[in-house]
């Protein structure tokens, strides 16, 4: 958040701002979604860009790190939430991301 509040790009963003309907695989009721971050850019073209971002832990974003039944049943829940999500940006001229710890911090390991 400091970053998106201190990069001279950012035009705005705001925290939660959305509510994305869907069906929960889990549970096959109708939710809500509602994702992290909608922030505003410019690019280093001039272009603005309007994008929806999710951050999660890689776990919760790639099958291959999902290793307990919870982190699985997760994914398969964000999977349903990010689908949906997909959905509404293409309809509303937006771009949708999920971002996890390997993005913000690079692929370093902790010692």
């Amino acid at each position: 958040m400091r970053l998106a509040d201190n990069h001279p790009n950012v035009v705005s963003w705001a925290s939660e701002p959305i509510k994305i309907p869907y069906l929960n695989p889990l549970t096959r009721k109708a939710s809500i979604y509602i994702p992290d971050f909608l922030m505003v850019y410019v690019d280093k073209n001039g272009n603005r860009h309007q994008e929806i971002i999710e951050v999660k832990p890689a776990k919760e974003t790639l099958l291959s790190e999902a290793k307990t039944k919870g982190d699985k049943l997760r994914y398969a829940q964000n999977m349903a939430k990010w689908q949906a999500a997909s959905a509404y940006c293409k309809k509303h001229g937006l771009k949708f991301r999920v971002i996890n710890e390997n993005q913000l911090f690079g692929n370093k390991k902790k010692k």
